[in-house]
């Protein structure tokens, strides 16, 4: 084992090379053949690629690892591990395979075209043995690309792979230490990395989802999509060509409205798209920026509160996301069909706060420009007036009545008073179609206080669960600290 330091991808490709038990192929397709051209430039290449190929041109792909309906993702990149690995074992381990740990390395990549309009992306990954004569284990990941040039982007994806490589043979035994290598010599400016999926014997104990929370924690990628079936989801895949629905929050614990929020919403934006919408997808947004920084918040706790969503049928997204106007832009990477965005009356008043925008130098003129974008709405759900009352007495973020009495008994979004300065900005807003009322909802969830909810569940008083969807209190029971 190589005592650690902080090492080039040069001298990381050096030292696989110099190790005699390191042996394997390179396939990559996109973008060159960057990886294995830095174990060539290293020196001592011989000892260590049995092989490397770059099948280019579709067909000869397809004959090699067989067709696919997409050729840069995960089911070719799939089908080239599973070959190449296969061809290897096949031809040299008779020869070798007592003393060698075999690997197959493989990447297929959509670099920055001459044009310069496409997604800008890969998948990358490794099949490989942690000793002699063992069942192999295996390292996927998803990047995506940011430097404006290909030649950078050929640059990054050879260095990442070789962190990659590096990683598998030297730090499979800490990801904490493996998942902070990989972007050695590399910053998020130029490459992210939003999916990383680990199998075989090496990471028996290992679960997937607590290692993509890793990804955030670390500041490899602003965000990480769960599935109902605790798979981990590639958000370019998941919102491709789609209209989205998401409801955000920090859902300690998810409650009863929080459901009936994201339901109400999609009721209503079927009947006012009348059917278009049917491919759409509704998630939550698990806002993290405060929690991955919290003492006593691991990741546990945070893949506790995506689990009990999950619990619902509904996919998690967990994010780094501080501001609205970023998630919206996150999601604008992979969709242009429409987005809603769906809230209660108290971030509606939040996402107004001026403070949210001292870092934009329009202020919040220019976030709101990027919130409210073309083919996206927020649908707010009502507030009960006592909460309301309470609400903005202490927030201060609207103006109450000289008169209590008038205040309807459900506050919608067209009822608030906003401070002066921004009244006619959010009544335009209403009047564009850009915020929009949900008038259909279950009247028995407006007194449902999250902030109780949670005073019940720390508590231990089993008066919580009225207050939370079935499936979610079946998987929180037992959680409380």
């Amino acid at each position: 084992m190589v005592k650690e330091e902080k090492l080039s991808s040069d001298r990381k490709a050096l030292l696989i090379n110099l190790e005699p038990a390191i042996f394997g192929t390179f396939a990559e397709i996109g973008a060159g053949q960057e990886v294995v051209r830095h174990f060539f430039k290293a020196g001592g290449a011989a000892g260590t690629v049995a092989k490397t190929i770059s099948a280019y041109d579709m067909t000869f792909s397809d004959a090699i690892y067989g067709k696919v309906g997409r050729y840069v993702s995960r089911e070719r990149l799939t089908g080239m591990l599973q070959h190449e690995y296969s061809l290897l074992l096949e031809r040299l381990s008779s020869a070798r395979g007592a003393s060698t740990q075999f690997f197959a390395f493989a990447n297929t990549v959509a670099a920055r075209s001459f044009k310069g309009n496409n997604e800008c992306h890969g998948w990358m990954g490794i099949r490989f043995q942690t000793t002699p004569l063992t069942e192999p284990s295996e390292i996927v990941i998803h990047v995506r690309m940011t430097d404006k040039e290909n030649l950078l982007q050929q640059q990054a994806l050879g260095i990442i792979g070789v962190n990659l490589i590096y990683g598998a043979f030297y730090h499979s035994d800490d990801l904490d230490l493996f998942i902070r290598g990989l972007l050695d010599e590399l910053t998020t400016e130029r490459l992210e990395v939003d999916l990383v999926d680990v199998s075989g014997p090496a990471f028996k104990n290992i679960d997937n989802r607590i290692l993509n929370l890793k990804l955030l924690r670390y500041g490899l990628t602003s965000a990480v999509l769960y599935a109902p079936n605790n798979a981990i989801l590639q958000p370019s895949e998941a919102f491709h060509r789609r209209a989205v629905v998401f409801e955000r929050g920090s859902f300690f614990p998810f409650t009863k409205v929080h459901l009936d929020m994201i339901e109400s919403a999609q009721a209503l934006l079927k009947s006012r798209s009348e059917g278009s919408v049917d491919n759409h997808i509704a998630l939550f947004e698990l806002t993290t920026e405060n929690l991955l920084h919290a003492e006593g918040i691991s990741d546990r706790d945070i893949l506790t509160r995506a689990d009990s969503i999950l619990a619902t049928g509904y996919p998690v997204l967990v994010s780094a996301f501080a501001e609205f106007h970023r998630l919206v832009s996150f999601f604008r990477r992979y969709t242009k069909d429409s987005l809603t965005m769906v809230a209660g009356l108290d971030i509606l008043l939040q996402i107004f706060d001026e403070k949210w925008y001292a870092g934009l130098d329009g202020g919040i003129l220019e976030g709101l420009s990027r919130l409210f974008q073309r083919n996206t709405a927020l649908y707010v759900y009502p507030m009960g007036s006592e909460r309301y009352r309470s609400y903005i007495e202490s927030t201060k973020l609207a103006q109450l009545p000289s008169d209590l009495s008038t205040l309807p008994p459900v506050i919608h979004a067209a009822d608030i008073t906003p401070p002066a300065k921004l009244r006619a900005l959010v009544q335009y807003l209403i009047d564009s179609g850009f915020i929009i009322d949900i008038q259909d909802f279950n009247r028995d969830c407006l007194n449902i206080s999250q902030h109780r909810v949670a005073e019940l569940f720390t508590a231990n008083d089993p008066e919580w669960e009225e207050y939370v969807p079935k499936a979610a209190a079946q998987m929180l029971r037992g959680q409380q600290p």
